[in-house]
């Protein structure tokens, strides 16, 4: 059986192709998932930073496969000192840190997409892959990552911490991103409790999950890791959601 080969292929190379693989995105996330305010700084990641973002195309039917999004940050801390903010901290600090002209010093994940039926081949290795040797070619030795764990939307209820410690027959990581990770050497480093916050009236949430909220409470949604706080009164709810920090040398 012939396997497949994947052709990375990056903005700054081929900016049509990429933003096609972009646009696919929005279809593989639950609708709350894109109103994350800070999302709104993506677009400067694409203009400004165009050889940190990439789409992997197999190489024999040029179908694009996965986007991968990475950005350059100057961080002078401690790798177990990452703050709790995760997915929000870093992408409002890389864009803070290239306008500033800081000199990064680590590369790190904002995420990775394989699209469709593309899933279950290991395309995600080959995504992470990818993302460690751009670090590497441009000279940023470490690579980290807020990952969204895959299955935790599964088990709402379970705290992250613990989550992260559950394993599978093979002692390995029970959550298959964590899995990838850690199978090319990514170490877990710890939970970044508030990596993206979701906040928006009683109105936007019925129109994003198709939820009716009777009263004010926590509330299971289809795809959020944890419960989202539902305040009537305040006519708002919120979720802040849970990532894992993770962290590879290149």
């Amino acid at each position: 059986m012939k396997v497949a080969q994947y052709k990375v292929i990056t903005a700054k190379e081929n900016r049509e192709i990429v933003a096609k693989a972009d646009a696919l995105v929005y279809r593989e996330w639950p609708e709350f998932m894109l109103h994350d305010p800070v999302a709104d700084l993506f677009s400067d990641c694409y203009r400004d930073l165009p050889e940190f973002q990439f789409a992997l195309v197999d190489s024999d039917s040029n179908e694009t496969v996965a986007i991968g999004n990475s950005i350059p940050l100057s961080y002078h801390g401690e790798i177990h000192e990452l703050p709790e903010e995760g997915w929000d901290w870093a992408l409002t600090k890389g864009i803070d840190d290239y306008k500033r002209g800081n000199k990064p010093t680590l590369l790190c994940a904002l995420q990775i997409v394989v699209f469709g039926n593309n899933r279950g081949k290991g395309i995600s290795s080959k995504a992470v892959t990818a993302m460690k040797k751009i670090g590497q070619m441009s000279g940023l030795h470490d690579l980290i990552a807020p990952v969204r764990p895959s299955q935790k939307s599964d088990y709402p209820l379970i705290a992250i911490d613990r989550y992260i410690k559950w394993q599978n027959d093979n002692k390995e990581p029970f959550d298959s991103w964590l899995r990838v990770h850690t199978k090319l050497g990514g170490k877990i480093i710890r939970p970044c409790v508030k990596a993206m916050r979701i906040d928006g009236t009683i109105e936007q949430w019925t129109e994003w999950t198709a939820l009716s909220f009777k009263e004010s409470g926590k509330y299971i949604v289809q795809g959020a890791l944890v419960p989202i706080d539902v305040d009537l009164t305040a006519n708002r709810a919120v979720y802040i959601e849970p990532n894992v920090w993770m962290h590879h040398r290149t």
